[in-house]
């Protein structure tokens, strides 16, 4: 917090006021208010206007990137992989070339949404991904649609983080798994819908010029797409810049809107990336742990975004029940995410809860791998589709909640699951108890650790890193500083 800004708060019961002293400035923010007083269910009344208008948003812009990232699996089992000559892995390239240029843009891209804010700069993202949709509708070879792929990670590449960070923005610590867990389980409501659009989409009647028939699978890409394209334009009116300009709350609003995360995060309302920032988020234990935990997560949580029809499919059914047998483990996995957040943000506990999803997942995993009926196996899908699905973005909330500067991941999903494997998919699902496992053990060590560093902070052990430290710089310890709680 700058030194011109003395902060009192008091706990209080609910309903009673919450004071919070703060001196002159002379510029039109929070900080000109000597006295700022407000009740709990004025803050509650605050919160839900930014729930409004933030979440529903954030939850649309979220499908929309993970429909039109995974809708390549819809349209392989509809005769995309024929048309293409998708041969070898071919596909596994495709794939790949999404992921790569993913990953690489994700930090950029997060640090320029930070310069330049969201108002504009997330649609352009939503826009450009829908475009690059609608464009692989046209696609004619493998070759296109290699440079198509590399250019919907490009773009897809800061959604998700940004959207993260948006919401880091506009809430206090504890408040945060709910709502981020709400906009990642539309990755759950993605793959229900998406199995059903699929359905729907690759059933109208070849249209479109006779050189280029759009037709099957083409449709998905090209509808998707123009959907997308249009809400993301849209999404100009509605997306908000900061706390400081939001239109849809007033002048007092916007000052206990601001002024109660400052008192949760305990940092400036500006702060620059510095390489200092980078280099705590690099080593900072929980971000490390909750990134190889994500990762992990994520290999079973890709992959069957995309290869989900397929394994399906090869399962016995036909490709238009294939499609439709992906919509209730995926409509499930929403509710299990929107479930477990609520109870996690009312205990303010990550770690237990993500043993328990990840335990799930694991022996769903293990199902798939080792049972041969197809019912069965069908019954494996629903518990690792749920338990990864809904682990994903409890992860991502708990490096938040413990990485406290708001300045401060690599998926291999795309060789989980070969043709060459088919239809037992051996590998693959080898691959996923593994990660599966793997993930339960980092989530335990990551529990664990917050409960002792917390222990040690609260006996003082770390008070001496505050030695010799202005207030700024004390200040700029984030999630070092001795005061700071992790999240266990």
């Amino acid at each position: 917090m700058p030194p011109s800004t003395e902060t009192c708060l008091s706990d209080m019961a609910k309903g009673e006021p919450i004071a919070m002293h703060v001196s002159h400035t002379g510029n039109d923010n929070p900080q000109n208010i000597d006295l700022l007083e407000w009740s709990e269910a004025e803050e509650a009344a605050v919160r839900r206007k930014i729930d409004f208008r933030i979440v529903p948003l954030s939850i649309l812009l979220y499908l929309l990137c993970f429909l039109d990232r995974a809708n390549i699996g819809n349209a392989r089992i509809e005769g995309m992989a024929l048309d293409l000559e998708l041969v070898g892995y071919r596909f596994n390239w495709a794939l790949s070339a999404f992921y790569i240029a993913y990953i690489l843009v994700e930090i950029p891209s997060n640090i320029i949404l930070k310069k330049v804010g969201p108002k504009f700069y997330i649609p352009l993202l939503v826009t450009g991904f829908g475009l690059v949709s609608l464009c692989t509708a046209f696609v004619r070879s493998f070759a296109s649609l290699l440079v198509l792929r590399v250019l919907l990670g490009a773009f897809e590449g800061g959604t998700m983080p940004g959207i993260a960070f948006l919401l880091s923005c506009f809430y206090k610590r504890h408040e945060l798994m709910l709502r981020i867990c709400l906009f990642v389980s539309a990755t759950g409501l993605a793959g229900a819908f998406g199995g059903l659009l699929a359905t729907v989409l690759s059933r109208i009647e070849p249209w479109g010029v006779s050189s280029m028939k759009i037709h099957t699978w083409r449709n998905i890409f090209f509808f998707e797409g123009l959907l997308t394209v249009l809400i993301g334009l849209l999404a100009v009116t509605f997306m908000p810049q900061s706390l400081q300009t939001a239109s849809f709350l007033n002048q007092r609003e916007r000052q206990i809107a601001i002024l109660r995360l400052l008192r949760d995060h305990k940092e400036s309302e500006q702060v620059k990336v510095t390489r200092r920032d980078v280099k705590q988020a690099l080593s900072s234990v929980m971000n490390i742990t909750c990134g190889l935990g994500f990762l992990l997560i994520n290999i079973a949580v890709q992959g069957l975004a995309v290869f989900l029809p397929t394994i399906l499919r090869d399962l016995g059914w036909a490709a238009t029940k294939a499609q439709l047998m992906t919509v209730p483990p995926n409509f499930l996995a929403f509710t299990t995410c929107f479930s477990v957040a609520y109870v996690s943000d009312k205990t303010k506990r990550r770690g237990p809860f993500i043993i328990l999803l990840t335990t799930i997942s694991a022996t769903g995993a293990i199902i798939l791998r080792w049972e041969t009926k197809a019912a069965v196996k069908y019954f494996g899908v629903f518990l690792i589709v749920c338990g990864a699905g809904a682990s994903g973005p409890a992860y991502l909330t708990w490096a938040i909640n413990n990485a406290a500067p708001s300045s401060v991941r690599a998926v291999t999903s795309a060789w989980t699951y070969l043709a060459r494997d088919g239809p037992e998919y051996h590998t693959g699902h080898s691959i996923n108890v593994g990660g599966q496992i793997a993930a339960v053990i980092v989530t335990a060590f990551g529990t664990l650790y917050c409960i002792w560093e917390n222990k040690a902070r609260e006996a003082g052990r770390r008070d001496h890193r505050l030695a010799g430290l202005s207030e700024d710089e004390q200040a700029k310890l984030g999630h070092s500083h001795p005061s700071f709680r992790l999240l266990p």
